[in-house]
């Protein structure tokens, strides 16, 4: 995947452009970010979600990580790692040395056998758990760790270095349970010197990492911020140095390279939103063809000028443009809103009309909740279906379709690495993270026929079978392609880089200029 990432250069009065300008490095007050991403939870057993992960990625290490814009993932903890044979069953790392967890004890192949085995245990309903369905044992003996899989899988470097592959201190976290404090023992750039939850993450480099990174940043103190507005008057009243996920779409929409009061990067992302759909037996939704009928009523366009002000692209498929694979296999198949057709796939499916279901939004998740009377109106405007929103505080939302509860919610993700396969497996495969209750046959091998390639390029056509299979089954319907908004003071560097669609949150590239 190539994600091009373009710095809009704001023009201060009188000079023809941002001057260059030293580097502050004896500067240490903290520079404080601010977002609308929550924290599930602390421990990497118990959180598949973007604003943990983002915090994950610089107070834990993986085995393995990405580089700026890297599509390949590289050692971290890990001096190196590599298949053993050419069946990709068999994936050996040997750990780096010198590590040292906070308390001040070496880490050990023992400890990152403990972290997976651990994560599979749990299985908690809102962990990572699922990226590992091909994992079948992990050794450790001395400095190496042998992962063994039931299956050849090209893709599990990518998912080791991700936050699911969070190495933590054995001595520190319960073997069967989550741990809970507001604790943190890993070996990233950062050490957690303070958490808040809902409030603040208070991060200070760790002198001790070795890892990747030649260096690590400036001291960093994260803020969470309910809605998109209470982060927008954080910004404006300057209580934070750098807005990243997510300022409102119409101020997002307003912001000008010609402003001399910040600096503005905006990046090509493969963030995705998609309408999951329950398709259990009993529920609204179960017949296909009622979820067909959905179909041809969605229009993507009117979210992505109404609702987000242009500051996203409407997304035909499951795999986002810019990532191999990508397909337009929903305008393919439902080329335009039509009433007619969806009428009589209801009609040939003898439900009572309207249809009605419930729709599940989390709060303060960016403009959700005008996405969602938006997709209401537009599903209500010829009588077909009724619709009943509920909206929920984002862990109870997390649960509330993890537990089956809704007929259909709208959520957003970010890749985890990467590659098409994140979006795939997680989300339509068997037991998948956002469990719709669907599973296919077809779908489940497609997934598998992709993982046995590490030649990337020899997929394209299965995971172009694999979106057409969901255009017609309709477990998801894809509705917008998302970009990357960073915005910072004048007197802060490094916001450019903060996220690049590797699935790293780099705040060791912030500086004060």
């Amino acid at each position: 995947m190539r994600i091009l990432v373009s710095l809009l250069v704001v023009a201060a009065a009188g000079v023809g452009g941002w001057q260059l300008l030293p580097l502050q490095d004896d500067r240490d007050d903290a520079i404080a970010v601010g977002t609308t991403d929550a924290v599930t939870s602390l421990d990497p057993a118990g959180a598949y979600d973007a604003g943990s992960w983002a915090l994950f990625s610089n107070v834990f290490q993986s085995l393995l990580t990405f580089e700026p814009g890297g599509a390949e993932p590289v050692p971290d903890a890990a001096e190196e790692c590599d298949f053993a044979g050419t069946d990709l069953r068999t994936y050996r790392c040997t750990l780096r040395e010198g590590l040292k967890f906070p308390s001040g004890r070496e880490m050990t192949a023992k400890d990152v056998k403990f972290s997976f085995d651990r994560l599979r245990t749990i299985d908690s309903d809102v962990g990572p758990a699922s990226l590992f369905t091909t994992l079948k044992s992990v050794d450790a003996d001395g400095r190496t760790v042998t992962f063994r899989l039931s299956s050849s899988d090209a893709t599990f470097p990518f998912k080791v270095a991700t936050g699911a592959g969070a190495i933590v201190d054995s001595t520190k976290y319960p073997a069967d349970a989550l741990r809970e404090d507001d604790a943190v023992d890993g070996t990233g750039p950062y050490e957690l010197t303070s958490y808040t939850k809902g409030s603040r993450a208070v991060l200070t480099p760790n002198d001790d990492y070795r890892g990747a990174l030649k260096e690590t940043g400036k001291p960093v103190e994260l803020r969470y911020f309910g809605d998109s507005e209470a982060l927008d008057q954080a910004w404006k009243g300057k209580r934070i140095d750098v807005a990243a996920r997510q300022l409102p779409p119409k101020v997002l929409s307003a912001l000008s390279a010609s402003d001399p009061d910040m600096r503005v990067s905006e990046a090509d992302g493969s963030e995705t939103r998609n309408l999951y759909l329950n398709t259990r037996k009993g529920r609204a939704l179960h017949d296909v063809r009622v979820r067909q009928a959905m179909a041809w009523l969605i229009s993507r366009e009117d979210l992505a000028v109404n609702v987000y002000d242009g500051t996203v692209d409407p997304l035909y498929s499951l795999i986002p443009a810019g990532i191999l694979g990508h397909t337009t296999s929903f305008f393919d198949t439902y080329p335009e809103q039509s009433a007619a057709k969806a009428r009589a796939l209801l009609t040939e499916a003898g439900v009572d009309l309207p249809v009605r279901f419930t729709y599940g939004y989390g709060k303060g998740r960016g403009a959700a909740e005008a996405e969602a009377k938006a997709i209401e109106r537009q599903l209500e405007k010829d009588g077909l279906f009724q619709v009943t929103l509920k909206g929920y505080e984002w862990t109870d939302f997390q649960k509330q379709w993890a537990g089956g509860r809704l007929d259909a919610y709208a959520v957003g993700w970010v890749a985890d690495y990467p590659d098409a396969d994140t979006f795939g497996a997680p989300l339509v495969g068997t037991d998948g993270t956002m469990n719709t209750g669907y599973s296919s046959k077809e779908v489940d091998a497609l997934i598998q026929a992709t993982q046995r390639y590490a030649d990337r390029g020899q997929v394209a056509d299965d995971f172009k079978d694999l979106q057409q299979t969901i255009a017609e089954d309709v477990p998801v319907i894809p509705l917008w392609q998302g970009k990357e908004y960073v915005v910072a003071s004048v007197d802060v560097g490094g916001g450019q880089y903060l996220s690049d669609g590797t699935g790293v949150f780099r705040l060791w590239r912030l500086t004060w200029i």
